[in-house]
């Protein structure tokens, strides 16, 4: 446990109704009964105090928590003062706590310190950040499973079955007297295939969870004229680019973030791809290019007047994730057919625009978010690593049955997994993850 005590104000800044203040550590009891002039209360139970300055008068009178260690949220002696939540009432009360011998906490300190005294691990305590910051309902009850535990359970569960398959491997090096072939057994490779299984289905949860927190990238390409612009519109639902009849109009990107079914997708225009002497709009398509290479998604978007009018993209591009979209049709008597990857739609109307919401929302989570759990870019990194060790022994195994390798790719697949749940974390990507939290939390 740490040996100073914090405190922080919990609650938003501005006015409310109520205001709280944390306080964690071994001072934070002495704390509250200096300020209330009176002995702590029962543990877990709410009791009305005034709390009081210097002089013994009172700035505030409110609700005093007693949370006891280890049985708290950081695992050390917790204080809740709940007071009324005006900013200035507030800021004396915490001046007054941090005189009596706290000090201000910092961004993510009190989740720090669970983590520290193993109140938590490493997941659970990011899954609070995520839980705040969720975007809509399906990405709360994402985080919520990774808070009650969902996602440690599932890298607990790949590193148990990890184990297993190493234990019929080193028994084949330490025993070979006993002259049993673990290695030849069919058993073994049944273990493999299993974990490998596992492995698929966590990685594709863990991807869905990683979108309903960050969202998605989606660029729109075509040529000049093509309707980028007003299909930006009409998906933000306002007037975020400039619309007009003029060919490249549009030179730089134009990015706006709207919502589908709660989940987060970055819409950004594009210039139009087209030849030209233009210095500017070159530069314009050039950037265009830049970022449809590190899009998720693409739209590409064809005048359906002229269907066979199609932009000049390159082919690394057009290997991405993609969807063709014949634009214009209310203008068309006999408008191209849609198909899987196609769609007929109007910007201008909306025609369509809710089917094309539809793919949108489901080539990137599939719809489902069944036993889906908040997950983060190193998370998926993580995993990444450790599926890529799994591979490497399975072939090996496979291929010509070296128990040796499949054993040391399974203890780095164990390793890379631990970095999820914090058990091998560096100091400072720990100090990088909570910094980004709220402070008082």
């Amino acid at each position: 446990m740490a040996s100073d005590t914090i405190a922080a104000i919990a609650t938003p800044p501005g006015r409310g109704g109520v205001g709280v203040i944390r306080i964690s550590g071994p001072a934070a009891g002495t704390v509250a009964e200096t300020l209330t002039g009176k002995p702590l209360p029962a543990p877990r139970q709410a009791v009305l105090r005034h709390f009081l300055d210097e002089q013994g008068e009172s700035l505030d009178q409110g609700l005093l928590l007693w949370f006891p260690g280890p049985a708290s949220f950081t695992g050390e002696d917790v204080v809740e003062l709940q007071g009324h939540g005006g900013p200035v009432v507030l800021s004396l009360l915490l001046k007054r706590v941090l005189a009596l011998g706290a000090r201000q906490a910092g961004p993510g300190e009190f989740s720090q310190r669970a983590f520290v005294n193993e109140r938590m691990d490493l997941v659970q305590a990011e899954a609070v950040a995520d839980l705040i910051d969720a975007a809509s309902e399906a990405a709360v009850r994402a985080a919520n499973r990774s808070l009650s535990g969902a996602f440690s359970e599932a890298v607990s569960d790949l590193q148990e079955q990890m184990t297993h398959c190493r234990m019929w491997v080193e028994s084949a090096i330490d025993f070979p007297e006993e002259e049993i072939d673990f290695l030849a057994d069919g058993q073994l490779l049944a273990l493999v295939e299993a974990l490998e299984d596992r492995f698929r289905q966590v990685l594709a949860q863990a991807q869905e969870g990683k979108v309903l927190r960050d969202g998605i990238r989606v660029v729109l390409l075509g040529r000049p004229n093509a309707g980028k612009s007003s299909l930006l519109n009409a998906l933000a639902g306002e007037a975020a680019a400039i619309v007009s009849d003029i060919p490249g109009t549009t030179r730089d990107l134009v990015r706006e973030q709207i919502l589908l079914n709660g989940m987060p997708v970055h819409v950004i225009d594009t210039a139009g791809l087209r030849t030209s002497g233009d210095r500017i709009e070159r530069l314009g398509m050039e950037r265009a290019l830049q970022e449809a290479r590190q899009a998720d998604f693409l739209l590409e978007i064809v005048d359906a007047t002229c269907p066979d009018q199609r932009p000049e993209i390159p082919e690394e591009i057009r290997r991405l994730p993609s969807l063709l979209l014949y634009n214009k049709v209310d203008l068309c008597d006999r408008p191209p057919p849609a198909g899987e990857n196609a769609l007929a739609i109007s910007a201008r109307t909306g025609e369509g625009l809710q089917a094309l919401k539809d793919r949108l929302y489901d080539g990137a989570c599939g719809g489902h978010h069944s036993g889906v759990f908040s997950a983060r870019q190193r998370h998926l990194d993580a995993l990444q690593r450790a599926w890529s060790h799994v591979q490497q022994g399975s072939e090996a195994l496979r291929l010509s049955g070296a128990g040796e390798l499949l054993a040391e790719e399974l203890r780095l697949a164990q390793q890379a997994l631990s970095e999820i749940t914090g058990r091998f974390s560096a100091d400072d990507l720990l100090g990088e993850i909570f910094s980004s939290f709220c402070i008082g939390k």
